[in-house]
């Protein structure tokens, strides 16, 4: 049986997924990827943020946030 994970540990995760595709799209050639690199660094920042200020209805945002970066 999967152990069920609660908030913080899926937007954990999910911040550390992304940060893996940052560094993917920041390798593409020409730049290509550093628009896409500055999203995602973005909404990194802001996910930290909504665990600093304790927000849960901005964590869970964050979280469906970083979940559609691929």
């Amino acid at each position: 049986m999967e152990k069920t994970k609660n908030l913080m540990e899926g937007l954990l995760e999910e911040m550390n997924r992304v940060r893996e595709l940052i560094s993917d799209y920041e390798e593409l050639p020409n730049g290509a990827g550093m628009f896409g690199a500055t999203i995602m660094k973005t909404n990194i920042k802001r996910a930290e943020k909504s665990i600093s200020d304790n927000d849960v209805v901005a964590m869970l945002r964050m979280y469906e946030e970083l979940k559609g970066h691929q």
